[in-house]
């Protein structure tokens, strides 16, 4: 590289990220394939629209990598060309969240021509519970232009109560409900959410219940092979992110299903609603993500997608994912024998919670993730359920095992590592 600057730059984070134990549980570790695809000619190429239906010309190339795509996001995940849509062009999660509100629910919480109040919801967790700023926070677009309908865990058992999930939707009636987490470490069950969904009926509106999307950007990898139940058999939509678990580079994909609007003055953004057409779903989002949000789609990324995806699709990530779970499990159980508060009292996926102020007996999360930084270990702090501390300094820290598993870490490193994190955080000197 003749930007030596920069060329300087990167060697130190590539050391930086080989000499330090990676716990950020949104992050992973790509491989060379995903890198070189990502770093290849496409990135000089603008491409403009959908395959087949480009603005520039010269595209022929740039429509068979985002078509192969396609198909092998359908393929990894056993998807219908049938049935589901595929857009891969969302340049990350949240502008692919963003899309699909576009798209189903009209943006405002008061009435307008051919919207209401109802109309104007999204359900989803609350933030500081472990659902994700997109979910309808108000910090974030899909709380300032949509009103969000939170719900959150349990104070007794820190999970997902469902009983009081479905009494919330069939007394607030959102347009659509959001199932996915940032910080939630147990399994979700879908199918009771599409019941909640379905509760959600407004008849006044004419309306048959709320959309399910599903948010699965932190366990998609886990989904694809089979180490979380998948949400494809009761959602409207899904979306993910595709560097987390599914270990590829930083994007999104949004899944949607080729199913007609149920009614399309009343439940959807008239903006979006496609001319002389049957009106789907995947219709409507496709025409949410270009040109409602973005311009050309980033070619050199949907290739690394493609590339991820593939790699996916082989055994050997199912036993990768798998361990992914494991060591999440044997990180948990350790510190939890170690005296830490491991919120809901351990994991189904693969990040773990945990409360280190403890009621003022421990630290603060901020503390706690500059102590392990300071010894070469990387998490982030976070707040757990009900936390009474500053968002700046929350009383939890957040663990994920998908980076350091990629890495080649077992049960017993994680049980070492867990060891090591106790050392740090209680200030006894380390091995």
């Amino acid at each position: 590289m003749r930007d030596k600057e920069i060329e300087n730059l990167l060697k130190k984070e590539e050391a930086r990220q080989k000499r330090v134990v990676n716990l950020i549980a949104s992050e992973n570790v790509v491989s060379d394939d995903v890198r070189e695809a990502l770093g290849s000619v496409c990135v000089n190429k603008y491409a403009e629209g959908y395959p087949g239906k480009r603005y520039y010309g010269g595209n022929e190339v740039s429509d068979e990598i985002e078509r192969t795509c396609q198909a092998r996001a359908r393929a990894l995940f056993g998807l219908k060309e049938s049935e589901w849509s595929v857009n891969v062009q969302p340049l990350s999660g949240s502008p692919a969240n963003l899309a699909v509100y576009l798209a189903l629910v009209p943006p405002g919480g008061s009435p307008s021509q051919n919207a209401s109040a109802e109309q104007g919801k999204i359900m989803g967790m609350e933030l500081a519970h472990g659902g994700h700023l997109t979910h309808g926070h108000t910090v974030s677009a899909s709380g300032i232009f949509w009103k969000q309908v939170p719900y959150g865990v349990s104070r007794e058992t820190e999970t997902i109560d469902y009983d009081a999930l479905l009494k919330l939707a069939k007394k607030e009636k959102p347009a659509l409900v959001v199932a996915g987490f940032t910080a939630y470490p147990r399994a979700i069950d879908f199918k009771k959410f599409r019941k909640i969904a379905d509760a959600a009926a407004c008849p006044e509106l004419g309306r048959r219940g709320a959309y399910l999307l599903v948010d699965m950007s932190h366990i998609a990898g886990l989904v694809a092979s089979g180490a979380h139940p998948s949400p494809f058999p009761y959602a409207d939509v899904v979306t993910t992110t595709t560097h987390k678990s599914l270990r590829g580079p930083r994007s999104a994909i949004i899944f949607a299903r080729k199913s007609e609007i149920r009614n399309p003055k009343s439940e959807t953004n008239p903006k979006f609603q496609i001319p002389n057409s049957k009106f789907t779903i995947a219709e409507a989002i496709d025409k949410a993500v270009f040109p409602g949000l973005q311009g050309g789609p980033h070619v050199n990324q949907i290739a690394a997608v493609a590339v991820a995806l593939k790699e996916a699709a082989e055994p050997a990530f199912k036993k990768y994912a798998q361990q992914v779970v494991k060591n999440a499990q044997a990180l948990a159980e350790e510190l939890s024998l170690h005296g830490w508060r491991v919120i809901s009292g351990g994991t189904d996926t693969h990040l773990v919670l945990v409360d280190t102020w403890m009621d003022g007996r421990g630290i603060g999360g901020k503390e706690a993730g500059e102590r392990l930084e300071n010894e070469g270990i990387i998490v982030n702090k976070n707040a757990i359920p009900f936390d009474t501390r500053p968002p700046a300094d929350p009383s939890g820290i957040r663990l994920g095992t998908p980076a350091e598993t990629t890495r080649g870490a077992k049960e017993k490193d994680m049980r070492a590592l867990a060891l090591r994190i106790d050392k740090i955080l209680r200030k006894r000197p380390t091995a």
